[in-house]
């Protein structure tokens, strides 16, 4: 009986990781978003979040947790969309070319 039922819980494991595998989402993931704008914290534990949209979206965020607001780095260097190579204004950095 232990066999039959070894059998039947391998079976079982083996349908759920198919249907598991199937229903998985296997598309790339989309292009990272960068947003223009950072909060950056001070104190203990300093952090930067970097969801701003407006530099007046921002300092409303930073005004009340005690922070300040920063051009996001990334964002200046790669866009919105996350497209190498190119920086805020729309210039080609690539050397390669």
């Amino acid at each position: 009986m232990t066999t039959i039922r070894a059998a039947l819980a391998l079976l079982a494991v083996s349908a759920l990781v198919t249907i598991d595998l199937i229903t998985i989402d296997l598309r790339p993931a989309g292009a990272e978003i960068y947003r223009p704008w950072c909060v950056q914290y001070r104190g203990q534990g300093a952090s930067r979040s970097c969801a701003f949209i407006s530099f007046e979206q921002c300092m409303l965020t930073a005004r009340g947790a005690g922070g300040s607001c920063v051009q996001n780095p990334w964002y200046l260097e790669y866009g919105e969309r996350g497209e190498r190579g190119r920086g805020s204004a729309g210039k080609s950095q690539d050397k390669w070319r």
